[in-house]
């Protein structure tokens, strides 16, 4: 047998690990944009992919001959398989029942296959090493490939590839492995002719995937939003789809609108405002969260403010509301302003480290469908959050609904308050989202007065409105419930059951 058989089967392990990661972490980004909840669904595609790796692996030992050849058709299925995975979950996503039958089985049968080729691997490379040399190698060669892979995929292939192009990325490499390893060893191989043409074909099939990406993606998301869609990038942390009816804006994190540019003012003003026109002397102030500056602009109305800081985690959120004309517009160019200052961090991380006060401050975070987001709702987070609030100043959180999810909203109000902050929980109706809740908080010796008047100009907060939305009438009354904290993450269960029915 050929002398550069191992080395470049040892290469190949590398390569078959690193790909072997990539598919499993497309599926399950891929089933957290999709089905949200993306600790259940990495938690349930992990778990799957490795069993059936295992499954694979037992397998093998019903392979005896012509493994080499089995290794190459088994490389090429693995390719094929991993690489047309993500176009067709999204393409059927909209249009099949049992999507969830069709993800698992793609993660299974990944994971089998896989799964069948390191102890083939490891059966061809038998008799040029030692047993313990091979076992160490083997292994090494699996791990970094893993690493690199754990590595790559969130800080390059995600934002500038997305989850479709990189999995035809990865198909083609775990082709183009066979084809080395068949055009190297042909006299080794039984119909090698036959394998070099499946292989050749296969890249031909994945490298034109590739190159049509794009216009894949753009169709299964057309079949998903019934608007429009103007803009669409893939980030390190979520997946943003801008699009547009007529003259109506519409931003989707993940699949979750975030505004419709129809009704967000009723939204934004009800958030700023009760707590900003009560503190006339208000200089500086925090936005955490918001990066689409729509909350920004609203306080930007408010001349005695001198500094605005804005912490969100995701540049390629607030990049895109500082440069499109089109939200420019919409957000006034609100993050441009000399006055506000943009920092892209995680706020928890960011907080930590802060030591100025804030006379108001405001938490317009996503909703808690995942402990990532859910830390950020916890005790722990407030009491950082209470620790910068000045004196006599502010805070607000969006806060979900208190009609669909009153056990989410009212557990953010009793989060806060186990932190020693008084609370004036609120309402207000958003036509996109229906009746949604905020919980203004301050520190337990100041007295929120109501504003007697508000801004000029404003499209539909009044006095008389603020004094409904204090009210809670019996169907979103206050209802006992657990403080959020980081051990537990009551608040994220709370918010997938109340919504499940709902989404």
């Amino acid at each position: 047998m050929n002398n550069r058989l191992p080395a470049l089967l040892l290469i190949s392990v590398f390569v078959v690990a690193t790909c072997g990661l990539i598919y499993e972490l497309i599926a399950g980004t891929l089933a957290s944009y999709l089905l949200g909840d993306s600790v259940t669904q990495f938690s349930t595609i992990i778990g799957l992919y490795l069993f059936s790796m295992g499954i694979g692996s037992w397998i093998s030992k019903y392979f005896d001959k012509n493994i080499l050849s089995w290794f190459i058709q088994i490389e090429i299925l693995v390719g094929l398989v991993g690489g047309f995975s993500a176009t067709i979950l999204f393409l059927i996503f909209e249009n099949v029942a049992s999507f969830r039958i069709v993800l698992y089985g793609l993660v299974s049968l990944t994971g089998i296959l896989v799964g069948l080729e390191i102890p083939l691997l490891m059966r061809i490379l038998q008799d040029r090493f030692e047993f313990k040399d091979l076992v160490s190698k083997v292994f090494t060669f699996d791990y970094i490939g893993a690493l690199l892979a754990s590595l790559i995929f969130p800080l390059l292939l995600i934002p500038h590839l997305g989850l479709v192009k990189t999995a035809y990325l990865f198909g083609i490499l775990n082709v183009v492995v066979a084809l080395i390893v068949c055009v190297s060893f042909k006299k080794e191989i039984k119909a090698a002719a036959y394998l070099k043409s499946a292989s050749a074909i296969s890249i031909l099939l994945l490298v034109a995937g590739f190159f049509y990406a794009d216009k894949i993606t753009s169709f299964s998301e057309s079949l998903t939003y019934s608007d429009t869609i103007i803009y669409s990038k893939s980030t390190p942390y979520q997946r943003i789809i801008l699009t547009k009816k007529n003259k109506v804006l519409r931003l989707f994190l993940n699949g979750n609108l975030q505004f419709s540019s129809d009704d967000e003012y009723r939204y934004h003003e009800a958030l700023v405002h009760p707590g900003l026109q009560a503190l006339p002397n208000a200089k500086n102030v925090l936005v955490m969260g918001g990066g689409d500056g729509l909350a920004v602009r609203e306080i930007l109305k408010y001349p005695q403010v001198e500094s605005i800081t804005l912490v969100d985690l995701d540049k390629g959120m607030t990049s895109l509301f500082q440069s499109n004309k089109i939200l420019l517009d919409l957000n006034n160019s609100s993050l441009l302003s000399p006055r506000v200052k943009v920092i892209n961090a995680d706020a928890f991380t960011w907080i930590k480290a802060q030591k100025k006060q804030y006379d108001f401050i405001v938490i317009d975070f996503p909703d808690p469908s995942s402990y990532a987001v859910g830390k950020l709702y916890t005790n722990s987070f407030y009491q950082l959050v209470k620790s910068i609030l000045s004196p006599r100043g502010l805070m607000v959180v969006q806060s979900t609904s208190p009609y669909v999810a009153p056990k989410s909203f009212w557990t953010v109000n009793t989060t806060l308050e186990c932190v020693g902050l008084k609370t004036i929980p609120y309402h207000n109706y958003v036509p996109s989202f229906g009746e949604w809740g905020y919980i203004m908080a301050t520190n337990p010796d100041n007295v929120y007065k109501k504003p007697a008047k508000y801004l000029p100009g404003l499209k539909f907060l009044s006095k008389e409105s603020f004094d409904l939305m204090l009210y809670f009438p019996k169907d979103m009354a206050k209802v006992k419930t657990e403080v959020n904290k980081l051990n537990n993450q009551i608040l994220v269960k709370y918010f997938e059951e109340e919504w499940a029915n709902v989404l």
